[in-house]
């Protein structure tokens, strides 16, 4: 059995007080890569092992994990989990929509088909339906509703590259695109896509996160900062990154409205607090972590090193 790895860190927090936090981190099977990452209903946690194109399912209190094939030439990306604890998987691999049964671990494939097929399948996201959206690299988005099996794609405004996708707690849908530099609110009757541009040309934006009140959080590629927009003032803000030429990726918005990162340049977990405008730093204990998503639950964080094949668990 492997064995979770639990110390307590002592945060470097940045311009103020430092403060204390348990990190955990999981071993998962060598050679998974783990992509994504979501706790599920029951207390485990799924994640996407995208290099043996299979979901995994770890139970932290014993520290073993379960790996769930998902088919011939699969390559899992995101990953969220429903109100009934089933894992959604976008499928760039298998140009699919996968459901993972939670208490047998049967698998599901919804194939996109026709207009569908071929979107290079990237981010997910539940909205409060139950309808998942999703969007595709080569320049789509779309909605595909579990109760009827029906798909809907739409082309991007500004071509490929659309990345995070979001639903806030009020229903509104948000992606970014990363090659075309802006994030965009998606009319879920229509299907149209209102561009909101980032205020740095050199920007792209990766990752979108809403908190409570519908405030979007933007994790960028070319930027050394953090960004947020609120959509009933249409006006942005940003705090740069501690550490100098910051590379942002993963990106979470926590139940205390804490926006948490990862920051590939200094290997590490960031934690901002949009209260006192304050950075902490969770440094990764390897090197090369590559955290490339973050989700979480009440008072834990829990992130994905895709390059150590770990999990790693915050405790707050």
């Amino acid at each position: 059995m492997i064995r979770p790895f639990a110390f307590a860190l002592l945060a470097v927090l940045l311009c103020g007080t430092a403060s204390a936090a348990d990190v955990t981190y999981y071993p998962v099977p060598v050679g998974t890569g783990p992509q994504d990452v979501a706790p599920a209903t029951d207390g485990r946690v799924w994640f996407t092992a995208q290099r043996q194109g299979a979901v995994g399912l770890l139970d932290p209190i014993t520290g073993q994990t379960q790996l769930v094939p998902l088919g011939v030439g699969s390559s899992p990306r995101a990953l969220v989990v429903d109100q009934d604890g089933s894992a959604w998987v976008s499928d760039r691999g298998l140009d699919a929509l996968v459901r993972v049964n939670p208490e047998d671990l049967t698998v599901r494939v919804h194939a996109l088909k026709g207009t569908a097929a071929g979107t290079d399948l990237e981010g997910i996201a539940l909205d409060r339906n139950g309808d998942l959206w999703f969007t595709g690299q080569r320049g789509f988005f779309g909605r595909f509703k579990p109760a009827n099996g029906t798909v809907e794609v739409w082309p991007a405004p500004g071509g490929p590259g659309p990345n995070g996708i979001t639903v806030t707690p009020s229903g509104e849908v948000w992606y970014a695109n990363q090659n075309a530099r802006h994030i965009a609110r998606v009319d879920p009757t229509t299907g149209h896509a209102k561009v909101v541009d980032v205020p740095d040309a050199n920007a792209g934006p990766r990752l979108i996160w809403s908190d409570s009140r519908g405030t979007l959080w933007v994790s960028e590629a070319g930027s050394d900062r953090l960004r947020r927009y609120d959509p009933l003032g249409e006006t942005w803000s940003s705090w740069q990154i501690p550490g100098g030429n910051a590379d942002a990726h993963a990106l979470y918005v926590d139940e205390q409205e804490r926006v948490w990162l990862s920051d590939f340049r200094t290997n590490a977990i960031m934690r901002f607090n949009p209260f006192s405008r304050l950075f902490a730093s969770f440094p990764s204990n390897r090197p090369d972590a590559q955290v490339t998503q973050l989700s979480g639950r009440t008072g834990e964080i829990w992130g994905a090193e895709s390059a150590q094949d770990r999990l790693v668990m915050i405790r707050y």
